[in-house]
């Protein structure tokens, strides 16, 4: 087995390292940078918190960003980079916020729309303006991967952009930043987290060390999420969430995600399903599919499960107990709405499963959910 591991982000976790922000941004020789934050924390506080940590050294804030964040803004925080000569990026939030502000870093430098690179085959250029990604829920990861997913919604497009230029130069993680997700926010990224683990397992192309990173991340998921949902002020369990999140983050970068992130995106596109509800929706159902893939028994495992139906179950008892959706029910979904979930789910990442996925797969599926 040949591979190759390489993660070139700058990691500092624990609690209250967002206080590091000066000294990572001094390290940098920067003096203007711009705070690229969902509009959120504008209202709650924790913007202006993270401009007092910064010294004076965060001009500029950008806020007009949406849940699934649009190819028109990131040209529109690209401009405002531009327009005011900004010399660092610091993006504060979850997946959307960081989306945003790693195209923004990196198509700011050229003079082009990054609508030239959503979805072209157009490789963006690899240059981009320090950015440092401050994560504010346990879900994403996005603080240590070089993918941005951005939507088109004038040409009816949601796609990935990968890029060796989005990866953040540094990434702070600090618990604390997570303590204001409200329980639902709290179920719904933290079964991301356990999907990109999980699908960076079984990935066609896993390597040992994000193996390794995958087990780590999928014991402390099945640990330690209830109890952040539960009790959003357990310490513990939040610390752990966030220590899941962003080693899933690493698990999965470079072997990609596989089928239930495939079928996610016409779940968000077409039903408006949160990302992370949205991956989970199909998590135990491809745990059964792949049941029969001795890297997929190999990790139920290691986890201590004597079968993947087991680990299946406890999956959607997972989803149940934190009331997130297990079925496609409440949209009355007809044969053709079915028939075009199955054509949409056709994304490169179900090419990555460890075993093939049909269409007539997807058909009993989806039809099991309606």
């Amino acid at each position: 087995m040949n591979w190759d591991y390489s993660q070139p982000v700058k990691i500092k976790f624990g609690k209250d390292t967002i206080k590091k922000l000066p000294e990572i941004v001094k390290s940098y020789g920067c003096k203007n940078g711009l705070l690229v934050s969902d509009a959120f924390f504008l209202k709650n506080g924790l913007a202006d918190q993270i401009i007092k940590e910064s010294k004076g050294t965060l001009t500029e804030i950008f806020s007009d960003i949406s849940p699934n964040p649009d190819v028109t803004e990131v040209d529109a925080c690209a401009e405002m980079i531009r327009e005011n000569n900004i010399d660092f990026v610091v993006a504060l939030g979850g997946g959307s916020a960081m989306d945003c502000a790693k195209a923004a870093a990196s198509v700011c430098l050229t003079n082009n729309s990054i609508r030239a690179y959503h979805g072209t085959g157009v490789a963006i250029p690899n240059d981009h303006l320090p950015l440092i990604a401050v994560p504010t829920t346990s879900g994403t990861g996005s603080e240590v991967t070089c993918v941005s997913v951005l939507t088109d919604s004038e040409n009816g497009k949601k796609a990935p952009i990968g890029s060796p230029g989005f990866y953040p130069d540094h990434a702070i993680v600090d618990p604390v930043l997570t303590y204001s997700m409200p329980p639902h926010v709290t179920a719904g990224t933290g079964i991301d987290v356990l999907s990109h683990a999980i699908e960076g397992y079984w990935s066609n192309f896993h390597q040992p060390i994000c193996d390794a990173l995958a087990i780590h991340s999928i014991d402390l998921v099945l640990k330690y999420l209830f109890r952040a949902f539960d009790n959003p002020e357990d310490s513990e369990a939040r610390e752990k969430m966030a220590e899941a999140s962003v080693i899933a983050g690493l698990a999965f970068t470079l072997p990609k995600t596989t089928s239930s992130h495939a079928c996610s995106y016409p779940l968000t596109n077409i039903y408006k399903i949160p990302h992370g509800e949205a991956c989970g929706l199909t998590l135990d159902y491809f745990m059964r599919i792949n049941a029969s893939d001795l890297r997929v028994k190999e990790m139920a495992s290691k986890l201590g499960y004597e079968s993947v139906e087991k680990l299946a179950d406890d999956i959607l008892n997972l989803k149940k107990k934190m009331g997130l959706r297990t079925d496609l029910k409440d949209f009355n979904l007809t044969d053709e709405d079915v028939a075009e979930l199955v054509k949409i789910s056709r994304h490169p990442n179900l090419y990555n499963n460890p075993v093939e996925i049909t269409d007539e797969m997807l058909d009993a599926m989806y039809q099991a959910m309606r």
